[in-house]
């Protein structure tokens, strides 16, 4: 695999922070230095995106809590940018600073656009949308090849949207146990449809230390996609060869990346 200047090896994660990999992760593992923020921050936010809730971050949570950082998760309300923009302000808010800001797919859109509110000492992008001001992100994406999942969004007469069954298990959810996909696709959070064209007002990555999760095996967002976002931002990357419920399905290693932008060395 060939790595840019800032993609992280994996195995220098682990060594840095303490964290097990799978046999799947250290597949990828080429080791650069691992890049850890110069700010020790105090505090975790984690923002879940569409077809999810903040259950969604349950296995990374323990890993950031041993190492000593407070840490809250936003539920989303999946309704406006507005809105979801100020409930993650009122969770930082509460939180000790610095606080490192963290945003799982749509929910980067969120990261952009509050990731430069004082207090927040760097950003991580999990398999996630990572706009620059006002783009207009779908024309974006349909740059890259339509990702499966895109083809199961189901929109009521209410303009709520949620996927379907077979498409969030297959397409969403694909390499977590089936028993645990079928109780993610129950408590999925529905989203206002107009939600995924909403522009943010700035880009955040601009202005805080970034760092990019791509998830090499994903079919809700093209896995080129990622890496193009990645690359634009300059963030510190790593892959991890598993579906877009990275939180789920490689906690360990995800919370590693959280950690190192929170500067644990």
């Amino acid at each position: 695999m060939q790595l840019s200047r800032r993609t992280l090896g994996l195995a220098g994660v682990a060594s840095v922070v303490g964290l097990g990999l799978s046999a799947r992760s250290t597949a990828l593992a080429r080791a650069d230095d691992l890049a850890v923020a110069e700010i020790r921050a105090r505090s975790v936010v984690l923002v879940h995106g569409l077809y999810a809730d903040g259950s969604s971050w349950i296995d990374v949570v323990p890993h950031l809590q041993d190492a000593g950082l407070v840490v809250a998760a936003v539920q989303n309300p999946l309704t406006t940018l507005a809105d979801a923009a100020a409930e993650t302000r009122r969770v930082l808010a509460l939180q000790p600073r610095p606080t490192v800001l963290v945003g799982h797919s749509w929910s980067g859109t969120i990261v952009s656009e509050v990731g430069g509110d004082d207090g927040i000492s760097a950003l991580v992008y999990v398999a996630a949308r990572a706009p620059e001001a006002g783009e207009d992100f779908p024309a974006l994406a349909k740059q890259f090849p339509a990702p499966p999942a895109s083809a199961g969004v189901v929109t009521a007469a209410d303009g709520y949207a949620q996927l379907d069954e077979t498409t969030f298990l297959t397409d969403f959810a694909g390499d977590v146990p089936t028993q645990r996909a079928r109780a993610l696709f129950a408590v999925q959070g529905r989203n206002l449809a107009t939600l995924t064209s909403e522009r943010t007002t700035a880009a955040a990555w601009h202005d805080r230390p970034t760092w990019y999760q791509v998830s090499t095996r994903d079919r809700t967002i093209d896995p080129e996609l990622e890496r193009f976002l990645a690359r634009r931002m300059g963030a510190h990357t790593v892959e991890l060869d598993t579906s877009h419920l990275s939180p789920v399905t490689e906690p360990g290693p995800v919370a590693a990346v959280i950690l190192a932008a929170a500067g644990v060395r």
